[in-house]
């Protein structure tokens, strides 16, 4: 049975190895622009409360759990990347 993340990894694997990676200009600069980014994100100094219908709680509980994640670490990815313009609906 082949998981997600073994498919993922194959296909990281295939477009390395077609050549599709280019190097970055400043490796440096770019890894600590996007640590301090991670830095940010993974922050977490305010709690809020919500109110959610009792079947949209289980389905983001059901989603998580095939992630293999906590569903309020879900639902904080998913505000965040609506908030940051990173999300995208399939």
């Amino acid at each position: 049975m082949t998981t997600k993340q073994d498919r993922e990894e194959k296909e990281l694997l295939d477009s390395f190895e077609r050549g599709e990676w280019r190097p970055v200009a400043d490796a440096a600069a770019e890894k600590e622009r996007y640590a301090s980014y991670a830095k940010a994100t993974f922050k977490k100094d305010k709690r809020v409360n919500i109110r959610i219908s009792q079947k949209d709680l289980e389905s983001i509980q059901k989603r998580a759990m095939e992630e293999g994640i906590p569903y309020q670490t879900l639902m904080g990815s998913v505000l965040h990347k609506y908030v940051s313009g990173r999300f995208q609906e399939k």
